[in-house]
Protein backbone atom coordinates (compact mmCIF):
# COMPACT_ATOMS: atom_id res chain seq x y z
CA UNK A 1 0.00 0.00 0.00
CA UNK A 2 1.41 3.60 -0.75
CA UNK A 3 -0.86 6.13 0.30
CA UNK A 4 -0.92 9.85 0.46
CA UNK A 5 -2.32 11.22 3.73
CA UNK A 6 -2.88 15.12 4.46
CA UNK A 7 -2.72 16.35 7.62
CA UNK A 8 -4.13 19.25 9.62
CA UNK A 9 -2.98 19.90 12.33
CA UNK A 10 -4.85 22.70 13.75
CA UNK A 11 -4.56 24.36 16.81
CA UNK A 12 -3.78 24.44 20.79
CA UNK A 13 -2.89 20.28 21.50
CA UNK A 14 -3.84 19.09 17.58
CA UNK A 15 -0.66 19.32 16.32
CA UNK A 16 0.10 17.05 19.31
CA UNK A 17 -2.05 14.61 19.04
CA UNK A 18 -1.77 14.25 15.23
CA UNK A 19 1.88 14.33 15.90
CA UNK A 20 1.03 10.90 17.82
CA UNK A 21 -0.71 9.37 15.06
CA UNK A 22 1.20 10.26 12.57
CA UNK A 23 4.12 8.30 14.76
CA UNK A 24 1.55 5.49 15.06
CA UNK A 25 0.80 4.88 11.54
CA UNK A 26 4.40 5.09 10.80
CA UNK A 27 5.19 2.26 12.72
CA UNK A 28 1.94 0.34 11.26
CA UNK A 29 3.87 0.61 8.01
CA UNK A 30 7.29 0.17 8.75
CA UNK A 31 5.49 -3.60 10.16
CA UNK A 32 3.14 -4.24 7.73
CA UNK A 33 5.38 -3.01 4.26
CA UNK A 34 3.46 -0.27 3.52
CA UNK A 35 4.48 3.48 2.46
CA UNK A 36 2.74 6.61 4.04
CA UNK A 37 3.41 9.85 2.77
CA UNK A 38 2.18 12.63 4.59
CA UNK A 39 1.75 16.54 3.25
CA UNK A 40 0.96 19.02 6.02
CA UNK A 41 -1.38 22.03 5.50
CA UNK A 42 -2.76 24.66 8.23
CA UNK A 43 -6.46 24.80 9.06
CA UNK A 44 -8.35 26.72 12.07
CA UNK A 45 -6.83 29.90 13.91
CA UNK A 46 -3.17 28.65 12.43
CA UNK A 47 -4.66 28.86 9.43
CA UNK A 48 -5.97 32.17 10.09
CA UNK A 49 -3.19 33.82 11.06
CA UNK A 50 -0.95 32.87 8.10
CA UNK A 51 -3.81 32.50 5.17
CA UNK A 52 -6.48 34.74 6.96
CA UNK A 53 -8.58 31.85 6.09
CA UNK A 54 -9.50 29.33 8.25
CA UNK A 55 -9.42 26.66 5.51
CA UNK A 56 -7.58 28.25 2.76
CA UNK A 57 -8.08 27.20 -1.08
CA UNK A 58 -4.00 25.81 -0.53
CA UNK A 59 -5.28 23.20 2.31
CA UNK A 60 -8.49 21.86 0.36
CA UNK A 61 -6.68 21.43 -2.70
CA UNK A 62 -3.93 18.83 -0.69
CA UNK A 63 -6.84 17.66 0.75
CA UNK A 64 -8.72 16.58 -2.84
CA UNK A 65 -5.08 15.12 -3.74
CA UNK A 66 -4.80 12.56 -0.52
CA UNK A 67 -6.55 9.26 -0.15
CA UNK A 68 -7.40 10.46 3.46
CA UNK A 69 -7.06 13.17 5.90
CA UNK A 70 -5.54 13.82 8.97
CA UNK A 71 -7.15 16.27 11.35
CA UNK A 72 -6.08 17.34 15.05
CA UNK A 73 -8.35 19.83 16.21
CA UNK A 74 -9.73 23.77 15.31
CA UNK A 75 -10.65 26.48 17.36
CA UNK A 76 -10.15 28.50 20.43
CA UNK A 77 -10.88 29.56 23.79
CA UNK A 78 -14.42 28.99 24.65
CA UNK A 79 -14.59 33.03 25.39
CA UNK A 80 -11.96 35.61 25.26
CA UNK A 81 -10.14 35.02 22.24
CA UNK A 82 -9.09 37.04 19.43
CA UNK A 83 -10.84 35.46 17.13
CA UNK A 84 -14.41 35.94 18.67
CA UNK A 85 -14.76 39.49 16.56
CA UNK A 86 -14.30 38.10 13.26
CA UNK A 87 -17.38 37.67 10.96
CA UNK A 88 -18.92 33.87 11.25
CA UNK A 89 -17.05 32.72 7.88
CA UNK A 90 -13.82 33.40 9.22
CA UNK A 91 -14.10 32.34 12.72
CA UNK A 92 -12.16 29.15 12.90
CA UNK A 93 -15.05 26.58 13.03
CA UNK A 94 -16.22 27.97 9.60
CA UNK A 95 -13.47 26.21 8.08
CA UNK A 96 -14.75 22.53 9.66
CA UNK A 97 -18.03 23.20 7.86
CA UNK A 98 -16.50 24.25 4.52
CA UNK A 99 -14.31 20.97 4.37
CA UNK A 100 -17.21 18.69 4.70
CA UNK A 101 -19.50 20.84 2.08
CA UNK A 102 -15.82 21.21 -0.34
CA UNK A 103 -14.87 17.09 -0.07
CA UNK A 104 -18.65 16.00 0.11
CA UNK A 105 -18.05 14.55 3.81
CA UNK A 106 -21.80 13.95 4.47
CA UNK A 107 -21.39 10.47 7.19
CA UNK A 108 -19.97 11.19 10.03
CA UNK A 109 -19.32 7.85 12.10
CA UNK A 110 -18.66 8.18 15.63
CA UNK A 111 -18.13 5.20 17.91
CA UNK A 112 -18.17 4.85 21.62
CA UNK A 113 -16.86 2.04 23.25
CA UNK A 114 -16.35 1.49 27.29
CA UNK A 115 -13.43 -0.33 27.98
CA UNK A 116 -13.38 -2.85 30.20
CA UNK A 117 -9.83 -0.80 32.17
CA UNK A 118 -12.26 2.52 32.10
CA UNK A 119 -15.51 0.82 33.84
CA UNK A 120 -14.69 3.09 37.10
CA UNK A 121 -13.90 6.48 34.30
CA UNK A 122 -18.00 6.32 33.52
CA UNK A 123 -19.85 8.49 35.88
CA UNK A 124 -23.20 5.92 35.34
CA UNK A 125 -24.13 3.48 37.80
CA UNK A 126 -22.69 -0.35 37.70
CA UNK A 127 -26.22 -1.55 37.43
CA UNK A 128 -26.94 0.82 34.40
CA UNK A 129 -23.31 -0.15 32.87
CA UNK A 130 -23.79 -3.71 33.18
CA UNK A 131 -21.60 -5.73 30.67
CA UNK A 132 -20.44 -2.37 28.80
CA UNK A 133 -21.55 0.57 26.26
CA UNK A 134 -20.44 -0.10 22.45
CA UNK A 135 -22.23 2.32 19.84
CA UNK A 136 -21.77 4.28 16.86
CA UNK A 137 -23.45 7.66 16.31
CA UNK A 138 -24.05 8.06 12.57
CA UNK A 139 -24.35 11.93 12.10
CA UNK A 140 -25.34 13.69 9.23
CA UNK A 141 -22.82 16.24 8.13
CA UNK A 142 -23.33 18.71 5.36
CA UNK A 143 -26.92 19.56 6.03
CA UNK A 144 -29.67 20.38 8.47
CA UNK A 145 -29.36 23.28 10.82
CA UNK A 146 -25.68 24.26 9.97
CA UNK A 147 -26.23 24.40 6.69
CA UNK A 148 -29.58 26.33 5.88
CA UNK A 149 -30.56 29.70 5.05
CA UNK A 150 -29.24 31.87 7.76
CA UNK A 151 -29.05 35.88 8.36
CA UNK A 152 -29.86 38.55 10.61
CA UNK A 153 -33.44 41.14 10.26
CA UNK A 154 -34.77 44.14 11.90
CA UNK A 155 -38.32 43.41 13.83
CA UNK A 156 -40.44 45.13 15.93
CA UNK A 157 -39.16 43.17 18.80
CA UNK A 158 -34.97 44.60 17.40
CA UNK A 159 -31.90 42.58 15.76
CA UNK A 160 -33.56 38.74 15.42
CA UNK A 161 -31.31 35.99 14.48
CA UNK A 162 -32.00 32.81 12.30
CA UNK A 163 -30.85 29.43 11.38
CA UNK A 164 -33.44 27.12 8.93
CA UNK A 165 -33.07 23.45 9.00
CA UNK A 166 -33.57 21.65 5.97
CA UNK A 167 -33.04 18.35 4.85
CA UNK A 168 -33.91 16.74 1.83
CA UNK A 169 -35.31 13.11 1.14
CA UNK A 170 -32.00 12.40 -0.80
CA UNK A 171 -30.14 13.82 1.49
CA UNK A 172 -31.76 11.95 4.40
CA UNK A 173 -31.62 8.66 2.15
CA UNK A 174 -28.22 8.36 1.83
CA UNK A 175 -27.17 8.79 5.27
CA UNK A 176 -30.01 6.30 6.46
CA UNK A 177 -28.21 3.75 4.09
CA UNK A 178 -24.92 4.60 5.73
CA UNK A 179 -26.97 3.87 9.27
CA UNK A 180 -28.46 0.58 7.96
CA UNK A 181 -25.31 -0.98 6.52
CA UNK A 182 -23.52 0.19 10.14
CA UNK A 183 -25.84 -1.71 12.05
CA UNK A 184 -25.90 -4.76 9.73
CA UNK A 185 -22.38 -5.45 10.77
CA UNK A 186 -23.07 -4.83 14.05
CA UNK A 187 -26.08 -6.18 16.37
CA UNK A 188 -28.51 -5.16 14.04
CA UNK A 189 -30.15 -2.66 15.90
CA UNK A 190 -30.76 0.90 14.09
CA UNK A 191 -32.08 3.92 16.11
CA UNK A 192 -33.25 7.09 14.12
CA UNK A 193 -33.46 10.37 16.23
CA UNK A 194 -35.38 13.32 15.57
CA UNK A 195 -37.86 15.80 17.05
CA UNK A 196 -41.21 14.51 14.39
CA UNK A 197 -43.37 15.71 16.95
CA UNK A 198 -42.44 19.14 16.59
CA UNK A 199 -40.28 19.73 13.20
CA UNK A 200 -41.36 19.30 9.86
CA UNK A 201 -37.79 18.26 8.46
CA UNK A 202 -38.27 15.48 11.29
CA UNK A 203 -41.23 14.25 10.00
CA UNK A 204 -39.77 13.88 6.25
CA UNK A 205 -36.83 12.74 8.39
CA UNK A 206 -39.12 9.43 9.59
CA UNK A 207 -40.95 8.89 6.39
CA UNK A 208 -37.78 8.13 4.75
CA UNK A 209 -35.87 6.60 6.93
CA UNK A 210 -39.03 4.31 7.38
CA UNK A 211 -38.83 3.30 3.44
CA UNK A 212 -35.12 3.03 3.12
CA UNK A 213 -35.57 0.21 6.32
CA UNK A 214 -37.98 -2.22 3.93
CA UNK A 215 -34.22 -2.47 2.04
CA UNK A 216 -33.21 -4.08 5.30
CA UNK A 217 -35.73 -6.40 7.01
CA UNK A 218 -32.38 -7.78 8.85
CA UNK A 219 -31.83 -4.80 11.36
CA UNK A 220 -34.54 -3.59 13.62
CA UNK A 221 -35.14 -0.06 13.07
CA UNK A 222 -36.45 2.02 16.25
CA UNK A 223 -37.37 6.22 16.58
CA UNK A 224 -36.57 8.18 19.32
CA UNK A 225 -36.94 11.67 19.72
CA UNK A 226 -33.63 13.79 20.50
CA UNK A 227 -34.74 14.54 23.93
CA UNK A 228 -35.57 10.94 25.11
CA UNK A 229 -32.68 9.71 23.63
CA UNK A 230 -30.60 11.91 25.69
CA UNK A 231 -31.86 10.87 28.66
CA UNK A 232 -32.09 7.19 27.71
CA UNK A 233 -27.98 7.67 26.96
CA UNK A 234 -27.86 8.03 30.59
CA UNK A 235 -30.52 5.75 32.01
CA UNK A 236 -29.84 2.48 29.49
CA UNK A 237 -26.77 3.27 26.90
CA UNK A 238 -26.81 -0.49 26.21
CA UNK A 239 -29.53 0.04 24.30
CA UNK A 240 -28.30 1.41 21.57
CA UNK A 241 -25.92 -0.22 18.76
CA UNK A 242 -26.29 2.10 16.24
CA UNK A 243 -27.87 5.67 16.04
CA UNK A 244 -28.47 7.46 13.03
CA UNK A 245 -29.37 11.15 13.32
CA UNK A 246 -29.21 14.47 11.82
CA UNK A 247 -26.56 17.55 12.09
CA UNK A 248 -27.01 19.04 15.41
CA UNK A 249 -28.80 16.37 17.02
CA UNK A 250 -25.59 14.05 16.10
CA UNK A 251 -23.06 16.97 17.86
CA UNK A 252 -24.81 16.39 20.66
CA UNK A 253 -25.59 13.10 21.21
CA UNK A 254 -21.71 11.94 20.62
CA UNK A 255 -20.73 14.50 23.12
CA UNK A 256 -23.10 12.65 25.91
CA UNK A 257 -21.54 9.42 24.27
CA UNK A 258 -18.11 10.71 25.33
CA UNK A 259 -19.32 11.91 28.85
CA UNK A 260 -20.57 8.38 29.46
CA UNK A 261 -17.98 6.57 28.43
CA UNK A 262 -15.35 7.97 30.58
CA UNK A 263 -13.96 10.86 28.32
CA UNK A 264 -14.33 12.75 25.22
CA UNK A 265 -10.64 12.16 24.97
CA UNK A 266 -11.60 8.78 23.70
CA UNK A 267 -13.65 9.38 21.12
CA UNK A 268 -12.54 8.48 17.28
CA UNK A 269 -14.54 9.54 13.84
CA UNK A 270 -14.52 9.46 10.61
CA UNK A 271 -16.09 12.09 8.07
CA UNK A 272 -17.02 10.14 4.70
CA UNK A 273 -17.72 10.66 1.48
CA UNK A 274 -19.54 8.74 -1.21
CA UNK A 275 -16.48 6.41 -2.07
CA UNK A 276 -13.47 5.63 0.28
CA UNK A 277 -12.02 9.12 0.71
CA UNK A 278 -12.19 10.47 4.57
CA UNK A 279 -11.24 12.63 7.14
CA UNK A 280 -10.09 11.45 10.11
CA UNK A 281 -10.18 13.30 13.53
CA UNK A 282 -10.79 13.34 17.17
CA UNK A 283 -14.17 14.67 18.50
CA UNK A 284 -12.75 16.62 21.54
CA UNK A 285 -12.12 20.13 20.91
CA UNK A 286 -8.30 22.21 20.64
CA UNK A 287 -7.61 22.46 24.96
CA UNK A 288 -6.05 25.37 24.75
CA UNK A 289 -5.50 25.12 28.46
CA UNK A 290 -3.42 21.54 28.14
CA UNK A 291 -1.46 22.99 24.66
CA UNK A 292 2.24 22.32 25.02
CA UNK A 293 1.81 20.60 28.54
CA UNK A 294 2.62 16.81 27.31
CA UNK A 295 -0.86 16.91 28.85
CA UNK A 296 -3.11 15.90 26.11
CA UNK A 297 -4.82 12.33 25.59
CA UNK A 298 -3.42 10.91 22.01
CA UNK A 299 -5.95 8.27 22.00
CA UNK A 300 -8.68 9.62 20.07
CA UNK A 301 -6.30 10.48 17.28
CA UNK A 302 -4.74 7.03 17.31
CA UNK A 303 -8.15 5.74 17.12
CA UNK A 304 -9.31 7.65 14.34
CA UNK A 305 -6.06 6.84 12.30
CA UNK A 306 -6.93 3.19 12.77
CA UNK A 307 -10.19 4.06 11.40
CA UNK A 308 -8.54 5.60 9.02
CA UNK A 309 -6.77 2.36 7.74
CA UNK A 310 -10.21 0.47 7.78
CA UNK A 311 -12.21 2.50 5.66
CA UNK A 312 -10.10 4.99 3.56
CA UNK A 313 -7.21 2.87 3.03
CA UNK A 314 -8.64 -0.85 3.24
CA UNK A 315 -6.63 -2.04 5.32
CA UNK A 316 -8.90 -3.71 8.63
CA UNK A 317 -5.91 -5.90 9.77
CA UNK A 318 -3.79 -3.48 10.71
CA UNK A 319 -6.90 -1.24 12.03
CA UNK A 320 -7.31 -4.11 14.22
CA UNK A 321 -3.66 -4.16 15.44
CA UNK A 322 -3.84 0.05 16.82
CA UNK A 323 -7.33 -0.89 18.38
CA UNK A 324 -5.59 -3.91 20.24
CA UNK A 325 -2.68 -1.88 21.16
CA UNK A 326 -4.66 0.73 22.47
CA UNK A 327 -6.87 -1.62 24.75
CA UNK A 328 -3.45 -3.23 25.70
CA UNK A 329 -1.93 -0.35 26.82
CA UNK A 330 -5.14 0.77 28.89
CA UNK A 331 -5.09 -2.91 30.25
CA UNK A 332 -1.63 -2.62 31.40
CA UNK A 333 -2.49 0.79 33.18
CA UNK A 334 -1.97 3.93 30.53
CA UNK A 335 -3.79 7.05 31.92
CA UNK A 336 -3.81 10.45 30.88
CA UNK A 337 -4.99 12.81 33.10
CA UNK A 338 -8.67 12.86 31.66
CA UNK A 339 -9.11 9.21 32.22
CA UNK A 340 -7.36 8.69 35.40
CA UNK A 341 -8.82 7.75 38.92
CA UNK A 342 -7.33 9.50 42.09
CA UNK A 343 -4.17 7.95 42.82
CA UNK A 344 -3.20 6.21 39.86
CA UNK A 345 -0.59 7.70 38.03
CA UNK A 346 -0.74 10.10 35.22
CA UNK A 347 1.04 9.21 31.36
CA UNK A 348 1.48 12.16 29.80
CA UNK A 349 1.28 12.24 25.41
CA UNK A 350 4.37 10.90 24.86
CA UNK A 351 4.56 8.25 27.28
CA UNK A 352 0.92 7.02 25.92
CA UNK A 353 2.07 7.01 22.50
CA UNK A 354 5.52 5.54 22.75
CA UNK A 355 3.50 2.53 24.81
CA UNK A 356 1.10 2.12 21.69
CA UNK A 357 4.38 2.17 19.32
CA UNK A 358 5.75 -0.69 21.07
CA UNK A 359 2.69 -2.64 21.56
CA UNK A 360 2.17 -2.70 17.78
CA UNK A 361 5.82 -3.43 17.16
CA UNK A 362 5.41 -6.32 19.62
Amino acid sequence: MNAKIAVLPGDYIGPEVTAAAVEVLDCVAHRYGHTFHFEYAPAGCTAIEEKGDPMPESTLALCRAADAVLLGAVGGPVSGSKWDELPGHLRPEAGLLRIRAELGLFANLRPARLYPQLREACPLHEQVVGDGIDMIVVRELVGGLYFGPRGRKQTSGGEAAYDTMIYSQSEVERIARVGFETARGRRGILTSVDKANVLESSRLWRAVVERVAREYPDVTLNHLYVDNAAMQMALNPRQFDVIVTGNLFGDILSDIAGAIIGSIGMLPSASLSEGTFGLYEPVHGSAPDIAGKDAANPLATILSAAMMLRHSLGLPEEALAVEGAVEAVLRDGGRTGDIARPGEAVWGTRRMTDAVIARIGK
